[in-house]
């Protein structure tokens, strides 16, 4: 453990970004926020992360071996979320936390994500969102506040074993034979509506109106990679709705469980 200004005793390197500023209104992060670096290399996301120039940061790296790099401190904004939103507001850097996992990601063949990786990114996940108070069902991927852009971390990466680990909320996947209908793009109507309302519940930044076109399959898919990675095709079948209405029920058991954060 080195000397540093560290928020968390996890951390074994502090390596100073100059990419952060203030959270807009003082706000407190209530969000935590999982991304691969999707680089080739550890070396060159660090670097990146640490260049003014390219104007994006987080506040911790996990490397392959599971040592951990912070960057920015917890109170500052880091710049990792971009263009996002979740529960309708756009500000994600503002009200979140975000760590970065070194994997090359799906544009250099998605290897998969090392143990000793996985234990630490769980470690730290469950330092911060005790510290910090941040609710199971607001531990995020990139992908979740950003559908229309972002895949990460990936339909690989082990939410149940987070779950299991104390992070995040997870429900047992609907398998993919249940019988029902499936809404798929080009359609429209009371169902789709509903369907678009019960994603915009959980927080998903979702288009309405009725109408299932592409931003809609997006958002479809970013839920199933997340949440339904058996089969990630952005079409509603049973499973993917079952799916949701699962989830959306063990939310509201967190939230009975405990009001404080909810």
């Amino acid at each position: 453990m080195t000397a540093s200004p560290a928020d968390s005793c996890l951390v074994s390197e502090f390596r100073p970004s100059p990419n952060h500023g203030p959270r807009a209104g003082g706000r407190e992060p209530d969000l935590l926020v999982l991304h691969y670096t999707g680089m080739p290399s550890t070396a060159e996301a660090l670097a990146r992360l640490c260049d003014p120039a390219a104007e994006v940061s987080s506040h911790y790296l996990v490397r392959e071996d599971g040592t951990v790099v912070q960057m920015v401190a917890e109170a500052r904004r880091a710049w990792h979320a971009g263009a996002s939103c979740w529960g309708g507001e756009g500000d994600v850097n503002s009200r979140s936390i975000g760590i970065e996992i070194a994997n090359p990601g799906h544009d250099f063949g998605a290897p998969p994500y090392p143990d000793a990786q996985i234990e630490a990114v769980i470690a730290l996940a469950r330092d911060i969102v005790l510290r910090r108070r941040v609710r199971a069902d607001h531990v995020l991927g990139h992908s979740d506040v950003a559908p229309a852009r972002k895949r990460d971390p990936g339909e690989g990466f082990p939410w149940r074993r987070l779950a299991a680990g104390g992070v995040g909320l997870w429900v047992e996947p609907v398998g993919l034979a249940e019988p029902g209908p499936v809404l798929a793009p080009g359609d429209r109507g009371d169902e789709v509506a509903a369907l678009q309302a019960a994603l915009a519940d959980y927080g998903f930044p979702v288009p309405r109106g009725g109408v299932y076109e592409a931003e809609m399959a997006a958002v479809v898919a970013a839920f199933q990679r997340h949440f339904r990675p058996a089969r990630i095709d952005g079409i509603a079948d049973a499973s993917t709705r079952a799916t949701l209405t699962r989830l959306r029920a063990a939310r509201a058991r967190l939230i009975t469980a405990d009001p404080v954060l909810g």
